[in-house]
């Protein structure tokens, strides 16, 4: 029988990632799950001058404070865990799930087709194909995305002026 005791939530601050992070407090509630909420951060890219330490410390800890943190269930009686990482999206998910012993991964799709899924590829499909364990990648219906809540949609903003 296939349980669920750990829920993986990869998020990006979209408002796909907060619909797939409703799914996943859904399930968890369902299941008596932990949901371990995780954000990579790109590796920063050096190009000719040195970046103190501390603007790159500081830097993590805004992210974590301003919008990681943040994200907690509004389900009564879900556990949530909060994980920040640095290096490649899709292989760090995989790595932590696979570290943390997660039974699901549950996480937002953008829905590209076409060129640009050609020339941004899906990191949702790259995390299924490495996976230790099922990925429920959730797609938000077009209609869906007109009535996203403004705080999630203000804050993906924020986060993509940020990076």
């Amino acid at each position: 029988m296939f349980t669920v005791r750990k829920i993986l939530h990869p998020t990006d601050f979209s408002s796909q990632a907060a619909v797939a992070f409703d799914v996943a407090c859904s399930l968890a509630k369902q299941h008596d799950a932990v949901i371990l909420i995780l954000h990579v951060m790109p590796t920063p890219i050096i190009w000719g001058e040195y970046i103190p330490l501390d603007s790159v410390e500081e830097y993590e800890k805004q992210i974590r404070e301003d919008y990681l943190l943040p994200i907690q269930s509004t389900v009564p009686g879900v556990r949530v865990s909060h994980l920040l990482e640095q290096g490649n999206p899709e292989e760090m998910i995989d790595l932590i799930a696979e570290e943390h012993e997660c039974d699901l991964i549950v996480m937002g799709t953008h829905g590209r087709t076409g060129l640009g899924r050609l020339f941004m590829g899906s990191v949702a499909e790259k995390v299924i194909r490495g996976a230790p364990c099922p990925v429920l990648a959730v797609r938000v219906p077009p209609r869906e995305t007109a009535h996203e809540a403004p705080e999630t949609a203000g804050k993906a903003a924020e986060v993509a002026a940020v990076i």
